[in-house]
């Protein structure tokens, strides 16, 4: 097992606050490369480094075995000694010039050290501040170099963080840093929805002592009501092409699911049953809808058509499945069980119906996968707290996030973002 505590600032709008984040790493990959990553010349200390980061980024995959450069320091193809290094089977490395115009210029090169080639070379200028999103870069390139996967350090995640019966929706990066809080109050907040382009959040606020369903931009912080029926308004998730979102009311007595425009007009209903329906999710296609209904006699995964009509049922495990996702391919979902006193998290294969449990169980909830579909974030618990957890797609990596303070809940990973 590896661990790792790294010093986390918590960047929040109102103020700023230094804690911790610890990171627990469970499991391997069936094969991890052995990689080593090289300090960049120019990284001074005291800061967490951008060589750093990247080393985190990458041991945090389970994927990848990292190698400590032992004293050997290069940071240009030139200076590499290929003998030097048996047994590891890619470097990166490179330096950091900071320029007159305050900016810092990064160059990186990624190395097979089996084919002795130069994979990857590149050259970024930017603020010294954005230092991290730059490390983060680095590890997807390299991340994807190495695998063919698309990496998703850069992306971003959101979570409530609820503490003395205080709410934050926050918004943070995907490894915990830059803790951002886009919303505060005394009142519940739940069900935080990326919109597929990452500029809008939208969620369910109990400020006004009923359930509202908002909308609110990252970058200007304005909101807007989305829907605000007469009872409930919860649960929204959005269409893959953003223009649509899915919410469940009660306008009509029970709990049933609505689509309407992300303007929120043009309000369908599409199912209709005496039981409570909720927890929809879009299918990257944007032609199914999954979700939670107890109309069988126990909470259950539902498929219905995005225009409506019947119902398909999707779950058959002994116990209660809700919160179902869909993966990004389309050809699982993960949901949460609830059996035998446990919750876990399970991913079903649509075409075959086999399932999977990820969890070792506990008080695991709220899958939500990342956009590349080989982790998926969740709910857990830990010391009679909340917290952030993930586990690969195939379960053999599990991770556990704590931070220091509050109850985390309702997790849901950030779209790719455009580079």
């Amino acid at each position: 097992m590896y661990r790792i505590i790294i010093g986390l600032l918590l960047v929040c709008l109102s103020h700023a606050v230094r804690a911790e984040l610890t990171i627990e790493i469970s499991g391997a990959g069936e094969h991890q490369t052995p990689i080593s990553v090289v300090r960049f010349a120019g990284e001074e200390g005291g800061a967490q480094s951008i060589s750093e980061i990247v080393s985190n980024d990458l041991l945090r995959t389970g994927l990848f075995k990292l190698i400590h450069p032992a004293g050997r320091a290069p940071h240009t193809v030139s200076e590499v000694k290929y003998a030097d290094w048996y047994g590891v089977e890619a470097i990166v490395m490179g330096s950091i010039t900071l320029q007159e115009d305050g900016n810092m210029l990064v160059t990186f090169s990624l190395l097979d050290m089996v084919r002795r080639s130069e994979l990857l070379k590149l050259t970024v200028s930017a603020p010294q501040n954005q230092g991290r999103a730059i490390a983060h870069g680095i590890a997807d390139r390299v991340f994807e170099r190495l695998t063919g996967t698309p990496g998703v350090f850069s992306t971003r995640i959101a979570y409530v963080n609820r503490d003395k019966g205080h709410y934050r929706l926050v918004v943070a990066d995907s490894d915990g840093y830059g803790e951002q809080d886009l919303l505060n109050s005394r009142e519940p907040i739940m069900s935080p929805a990326w919109s597929p382009d990452g500029t809008k959040i939208a969620y369910v606020s109990f400020e006004e002592r009923r359930a509202i369903v908002y909308m609110q931009s990252l970058s200007t912080r304005e909101r807007r009501v989305l829907a605000d029926f007469p009872g409930s308004n919860s649960a929204p998730t959005w269409s893959p092409d953003g223009k649509k979102l899915a919410v469940v009311l009660t306008r009509d007595d029970t709990s049933q699911i609505y689509v309407m425009n992300a303007d929120g007009s043009a309000l369908k209903r599409i199912t209709f049953s005496d039981a409570i329906d909720t927890e929809p999710a879009f299918s990257p296609d944007g032609k199914f809808l999954l979700f939670t209904s107890d109309r069988g006699g126990s909470a259950q995964i539902y498929r219905v058509g995005v225009d409506g009509g019947a119902a398909t049922r999707m779950t058959f495990e002994t116990g209660n499945s809700f919160s179902p996702r869909y993966s990004p391919d389309g050809k699982n979902f993960a949901y949460t069980l609830y059996s035998a006193g446990k919750f876990y998290i399970v991913v079903s294969d649509l075409a075959t119906q086999q399932v999977q449990y990820l969890s070792n169980g506990g008080w695991d909830k709220k899958p939500s996968y990342s956009p590349n579909g080989k982790l998926i974030l969740f709910a857990s618990e830990a010391q009679g707290r909340g917290i952030l957890a993930s586990v690969s797609s195939d379960g053999r990596v599990k991770q556990k996030l704590a931070a220091q303070r509050g109850d985390i809940r309702e997790p849901v990973w950030g779209p790719l973002l455009k580079r």
